[in-house]
């Protein structure tokens, strides 16, 4: 190591967000079309992926079919899955399709809670023990994601104090891990290490992770930020898809095939192969219909041919 060095971890932990909240602001896709995108996330090496959502179909139509996603898992072999709910209803639901490690969003500014739970956060946080019971019971864990823990479309910056506050009652109720997340893609890295290094002193010991969006282009810094902050867990999703329904102007999440082209130069291991991740995003983007946001999926890894770059001969 010398004087210009980062201190990285050497290892990353990247959870693949793509088959939940890469799809959810999509049109409804076909089972057959989401195993397909999961077959090819799966040869990637990730070890683990959020694979769905057990939450209203009426409010999330792409997701409405998360009972028979999950009846497909077992066809995959050595992914630890997950899957997101937004209420103890939704805990039972995913118990129920053999689905035990539970994400519980809670927003920690009241006017995006009330949007996306259609409650205030008082109330999100006092539905915590209730799922970590339902989760526990079933040998499982709960993880608990703080959503606008930055930044809220509506309210603007969330004090540190009041993010905290959330992550110190979720874990007192129960919670086995937390995560941060830049729901509208507004926060950067100094803001990223500030809160990282708050909520830490409020909960040692407990699991952190990170779940940045890239809607105004410091995603990928701010993973850096949380990294060289001793962060190991980062959400990530194939392609840079994704986004809030109910947080306006949220846009794509951090582009997995991005995140680990950068770990691999920095020796940073992830177990993810970069070919099999940028095959995974084209799988992807025929799924969906439309261009991904990635630029690492449009111009290609390194082995693209040489003398065109982004389209264009250099």
């Amino acid at each position: 190591m010398n004087e210009f060095d980062l201190v990285l971890p050497t290892a990353v932990d990247v959870r693949e967000v793509g088959m939940r909240d890469g799809l959810q602001l999509e049109d409804p896709l076909p089972l057959a079309a989401k195993l397909q995108m999961l077959e090819a996330l799966v040869a990637t090496g990730v070890r683990r992926i959020e694979v769905t959502s057990f939450v209203s179909p009426r409010a999330v139509p792409a997701l409405a079919d998360a009972d028979q996603l999950a009846a497909e898992l077992h066809q995959f072999d050595g992914v630890h899955f997950s899957a997101l709910v937004a209420n103890p209803r939704g805990a039972v639901r995913a118990v129920d399709a053999g689905l035990t490690s539970l994400e519980y969003v809670v927003s920690a500014s009241d006017s995006h809670s009330r949007a996306n739970a259609g409650r205030p956060t008082a109330a999100a946080v006092a539905a915590v023990g209730e799922i970590a019971e339902l989760a526990h019971g079933a040998g499982g864990s709960l993880e608990v994601i703080v959503a606008t823990a930055w930044d809220c479309p509506f309210e603007g910056r969330t004090p540190i104090a009041r993010t905290v506050d959330v992550t110190r009652a979720a874990v007192t109720a129960g919670a086995d891990h937390l995560c941060l997340g830049d729901t509208i893609g507004t926060t950067t890295p100094v803001r990223v290490v500030r809160l990282l290094d708050a909520v830490r002193r409020a909960s040692p010991g407990t699991p952190l992770g990170v779940h940045f969006h890239d809607t105004r282009g410091t995603g990928q810094a701010n993973a850096l930020a949380a990294l060289q902050a001793g962060v190991t867990q980062l959400d990530a999703s194939v392609g840079g898809l994704g986004g809030c329904p109910f947080a306006p102007g949220a846009s794509g999440n951090i582009a997995t095939e991005e995140l680990v082209y950068w770990l691999a130069d920095a020796e940073v291991a992830t177990g993810i192969d970069l070919d099999a991740l940028l095959a995974a995003a084209s799988v992807t983007e025929r799924a969906v219909g439309h261009e991904l946001p990635s630029s690492l999926h449009r111009a290609g890894g390194r082995n693209a041919p040489r003398g065109v770059v982004m389209g264009s001969v250099v």
